[in-house]
């Protein structure tokens, strides 16, 4: 799934690493609400063919390239899939207008369970976001008739080339056999773990474990209220960026003039460890796997 923004935003406008279920383990008005579920970017060109082409790739992860129809809209992307996170990569040109060009790039957030979004929303106008922008997302597998998918929440529909969004899966979605969702692990349950396949187990990768973004200064300024109601841990770091971390990944961001913008490095855990270094070059980009149970994967910055 990708959430393009000029997608969704002009369906707005025609419309109007552990998971979070610790059986209480934390108060109410303190547990996270919000967790890294997937970000995506647009690469250039040669690199997304070599990525859409790759070998290496198909054995290393759940790799898929896939076509998806959300609201009468369509888009073809290249999935590295895990157990509760995933990556979703683009070419130049790709997705429509702005959101297709070098560089450009998104941010999903999801609870675990049902409700927790609608709280979020809420927290968000104690966050300096008095009108939040509420979105229903549909998906058509196929026949034309258009399924719930998630609820979903902006702070701005302005974006430079970045924006972040909330989504919450919605229970009519899980209830479509074509889904090929998992049942219910516990009431309420609407996560990552119970979205994804179980197909991760039959490759090396795992799961996202970091990922590191360059976006204007603007774009960071939308994003942070939205990770800091979800419960995120957010700290400044030297040349005003940010981290943030939902207890399981780790996402950094770098400000960067417009020019400059763009997906940087991901990491990823490996479901079993490898005793040596391999390193794979994709286009003009490098993933290195190993030792040990961790891959790290490297985007160049060259425009």
């Amino acid at each position: 799934m990708v959430m393009v923004l000029a997608v969704v935003f002009a369906g707005v406008v025609q419309g109007g690493a552990n998971t979070a279920w610790a059986g209480g383990s934390r108060p109410p008005s303190d547990r996270r609400l919000l967790f890294y579920n997937h970000a995506y970017g647009v690469l250039d060109r040669e690199t997304a063919d070599a990525i859409e082409h790759s070998d290496y790739l198909r054995d290393f992860a759940n790799f898929h390239v896939r076509t998806t129809t959300s609201d009468g809209r369509t888009w073809t992307g290249r999935y590295l899939m895990g157990r509760e996170t995933y990556l979703e990569l683009f070419g130049v040109g790709d997705l429509p207008g702005k959101d297709g060009a070098l560089g450009s790039g998104g941010l999903g957030v999801s609870p675990e369970r049902t409700g927790d979004l609608a709280t979020v929303t809420e927290r968000l106008r104690d966050h300096g976001v008095p009108n939040p922008t509420e979105f229903r997302q549909t998906r058509d597998f196929g026949d034309g008739v258009p399924v719930p998918w998630f609820d979903g929440v902006f702070t701005t529909v302005d974006y430079d080339a970045f924006g972040a969004w909330g989504m919450e899966y919605l229970p009519e979605y899980f209830a479509d056999p074509r889904s090929n969702t998992e049942p219910a692990s516990y009431p309420g349950d609407v996560g990552r773990e119970r979205y994804l396949s179980d197909d991760y187990r039959d490759h090396l990768m795992r799961d996202v474990t970091s990922v590191r973004l360059a976006v204007t200064a603007r774009d960071l300024a939308n994003t942070v209220p939205l990770l800091r109601a979800g419960g995120f841990v957010v700290r400044p770091v030297p040349g005003g960026g940010i981290v943030a971390y939902d207890g399981g990944t780790t996402i950094r961001f770098d400000t960067v003039p417009h020019d400059r913008v763009g997906l940087r490095q991901v990491g990823m855990s490996l479901n079993r460890p490898v005793a040596y270094r391999h390193q794979e070059h994709i286009g003009r980009s490098t993933l290195t796997v190993g030792p040990g149970t961790r891959a790290v994967w490297t985007f160049d910055d060259t425009k």
